[in-house]
């Protein structure tokens, strides 16, 4: 395996990539990303990340050269030349090299940047075991000003500092609330819980990103016959629930077993949350194969 960077058409090792002083990402924020994971020589959901990617790019007015199918090749290229079976893809879109913020001060096309890791946020303990999460004072930024759903690099410099926060009460995780006081996401992932054998998950209209993964679960669970609802919640739905649970592409899916030193359910990961754990490990056999491409 070998950890590597192709920025703009050139491939080199992670530790000798560089970017530009001046890209609009480095200046201002002013980029998207995509985390995306390896599963068995296979890339994960790579439609999916690109299409969300591919929207985000309009939304924002960049002017993308690369179209999503040559874009997926390219991905699918670096992954079989890094020879990575199972890892992390850091994928970056900026609006590309200028300095200031009007943009039509940025001279070139978008800046794109594919990483080729590896990424662990927990140990396998943790998924065992289960996360204490706490509510952070940090709230995720209301639609008025930059809707949640777009994953733009500049809106995580709040998420960091909740996570901060998290960290320096020993916490595994930060829930975020919205600027009403309705349950959003974590500081990383969405939040799922399970009360009376129904799923009930923050609506995207709460201020959250509508993950990948979150949205994968909500299909896993529909097809095995459990009733989901997207729904408006507070701290109280999640104190009070039977289990809850949390999943992004690099968390993938882990128990959540307490909400602010309160436990929730037994204080254990629960028999349902285990069967989704399951289930989208099982999903995650399913890919795009990128192997066959070591000799194209």
């Amino acid at each position: 395996m070998q950890k590597l960077v192709w920025f703009n058409g050139e491939v080199t090792a992670l530790e000798n990539a560089k970017v530009p002083a001046a890209d609009h990402a480095h200046l201002y924020g002013d980029g998207l990303f995509e985390g995306i994971r390896i599963y068995g020589s296979k890339v994960f959901k790579l439609d999916e990340h690109l299409s969300r990617l591919y929207f985000g790019c309009k939304f924002l007015g960049y002017k993308m050269e690369i179209d999503q199918p040559m874009l997926k090749k390219t991905i699918l290229e670096v992954c079989s030349q890094a020879g990575i079976a199972d890892g992390y893809i850091r994928l970056n879109v900026t609006r590309g090299t200028g300095l200031g913020l009007d943009p039509r001060a940025v001279q070139t096309t978008p800046n794109v940047m594919i990483m080729i890791s590896s990424l662990a946020l927990y140990s396998q303990e943790m998924y065992d075991t289960g996360l204490n999460v706490i509510t952070t004072s940090y709230r995720v930024a209301p639609p008025s000003t930059l809707d949640q759903r777009l994953k733009c690099i500049g809106r995580y410099a709040y998420h960091i500092l909740a996570k901060e926060e998290a960290n320096q009460a020993g916490a595994g995780e930060g829930l975020m609330l919205n600027h009403e006081g309705y349950v959003a996401e974590c500081t990383g992932d969405n939040i799922f819980i399970i009360k009376d054998g129904v799923l009930r998950t923050p609506h995207p209209s709460q201020g959250l990103l509508q993950g990948i993964t979150r949205d994968t679960v909500i299909k896993l669970a529909k097809a095995a016959g459990i009733t989901v609802v997207e729904d408006v919640m507070t701290r109280y739905d999640i104190l009070s629930a039977d289990e809850a649970f949390l999943t992004g592409t690099a968390a993938e899916v882990i128990p959540m077993i307490s909400l602010d030193q309160r436990a929730i359910g037994t204080g254990k990961p629960g028999e349902m949350t285990k069967k989704i754990i399951g289930l989208f490990r099982e999903e995650t056999k399913n890919g795009t194969p990128f192997a066959a491409m070591a000799n194209a």
